[in-house]
């Protein structure tokens, strides 16, 4: 069966698709873990909302100031155009203030987690034990990847400029980059404290590339759903923990190839 799905990309997209999902109920089935999701919900809710409130505030104060108006008919088309980007605009900015910030304050409790979700899905958590001595380290090891990622979108927001194709280019790599950096992002908190680095993982999401875009997409679909994202970076982190323990349990950790 596993050597089946090694070998169908549809297959392993699916399944890692659902493993945020999959955290869900991981978590509803196990209610030791509850007690480490409360920290970083009120994080995320907290994050959330002067995203939110500080999103409206620009929009309202500078967006909206910047957009031309006319009484001929084609103005008012470009105005409605404009409002719709400015919307848009507003929202990714939203959408990477929560996840860049809420990620970076969270991530002392996401690793607390991913031990204690090991520990249930396994009996035992192998590795580094957690302590909060190491915040710091965590912090500083999670500011790398955030500024990776924000210096990553900076550039690539570059491509808007290249005449007819250049937006499309743009919307592309930056789905890719977003998805990446997140399939990177949740299962770094297992080879953090595995004492692994990051050209393990890396051989780790290229050995399972449809497996781990499948989970990058299905973490973006819950940044995208009301109220779930509240829940989303807890349940990334469950289930990138699930994915990781799953291929070990199939002896897929270290084998080449789909697992």
């Amino acid at each position: 069966m596993h050597d089946l799905l090694r070998d169908n990309p549809i297959s392993n997209f699916s399944r890692g698709f659902l493993y945020p999902f999959r955290g869900g109920r991981f978590l509803l089935r196990s209610p030791r873990l509850w007690k480490y999701v409360v920290v970083p919900f009120l994080i995320n809710l907290v994050i959330f909302s002067l995203s939110v409130w500080f999103g409206l505030d620009f929009f309202n104060d500078k967006i909206v100031a910047m957009i031309p108006s006319g009484e001929a008919w084609y103005w008012v088309i470009l105005y409605y155009l404009l409002w719709v980007v400015a919307i848009a605009l507003t929202a990714v900015l939203v959408f990477f203030t929560f996840t860049v910030v809420g990620l970076l304050i969270a991530s002392p409790f996401n690793d607390l987690l991913s031990e204690r979700t090991e520990e249930v899905k396994l009996g035992t958590a192998e590795g580094i034990p957690f302590s909060f001595a190491a915040t710091g380290k965590i912090l500083f090891e999670e500011a790398k990847k955030m500024a990776v990622f924000v210096v990553g979108m900076l550039l690539l927001l570059l491509l808007n400029l290249i005449p007819g194709i250049g937006t499309l280019i743009y919307s592309v790599l930056s789905f890719l980059f977003t998805v990446f950096f997140l399939a990177v992002e949740y299962s770094g908190f297992v080879f953090s404290r595995k004492g692994e680095g990051f050209r393990q993982q890396r051989r780790y999401l290229l050995q399972r590339k449809f497996l781990n875009f499948g989970f990058g997409v299905g973490v973006l679909c819950l940044l995208a759903i009301p109220f779930l994202q509240f829940f989303c970076i807890p349940l990334g982190v469950i289930g990138a923990t699930l994915l990781w323990c799953d291929t070990r349990e199939t002896g897929h950790q270290t084998v080449g190839g789909e697992g």
